[in-house]
């Protein structure tokens, strides 16, 4: 009796297990991410995303396929620096090959940002389809920054 309910909590717990794993595993990719970042390496911050990845960044013109990001992330890293953004929250919604993230990072020069995105499960490896980070700006100020936006489109 008692190796039959061993046996059932094991396979009522296998899902969840599962799912932990898959957990762990794209969180993994994330957290490898950003150190990849902080310490400008290149080649494997790259390979982190999908081929056909998308990066959206702060300024409304950065819209860049991976091979854009990539060109514009090269001095950056070449110099060794890339950029330091620190993990405080992050959730993840979805099931199966395909989940999506936001995350609330801080950065030293833009303050609290969040970083939303999608990664996909391809040939039995996690890849970032798509991500966006954007500035986080408290509803306080938020009307003195729309002013100050709207004033810098013009230029």
């Amino acid at each position: 009796m008692k190796n039959i309910i061993i046996a059932t909590l094991f396979l009522l717990m296998t899902p969840f297990m599962k799912a932990d794993n898959q957990r762990t595993k794209v969180d993994a990719l994330l957290d490898g991410l950003h150190q990849d970042a902080h310490e400008a390496n290149f080649e494997t911050y790259f390979a982190r995303y999908s081929s056909d990845a998308v990066f959206l960044g702060t300024d409304k013109t950065e819209r860049w396929t991976i091979k854009e990001f990539k060109d514009y992330a090269k001095p950056a890293f070449a110099d060794g620096h890339g950029w330091t953004y620190s993990v405080v929250e992050r959730n993840w919604e979805g099931e199966g090959s395909t989940r999506w993230f936001d995350e609330i990072l801080f950065n030293e020069k833009l303050g609290h940002c969040r970083g939303t995105g999608v990664v996909e499960k391809k040939n039995g490896e996690w890849k970032i389809a798509h991500y966006a980070l954007t500035m986080l700006v408290p509803n306080a100020i938020a009307r003195e920054v729309g002013a100050q936006t709207k004033e810098a489109d013009k230029l």
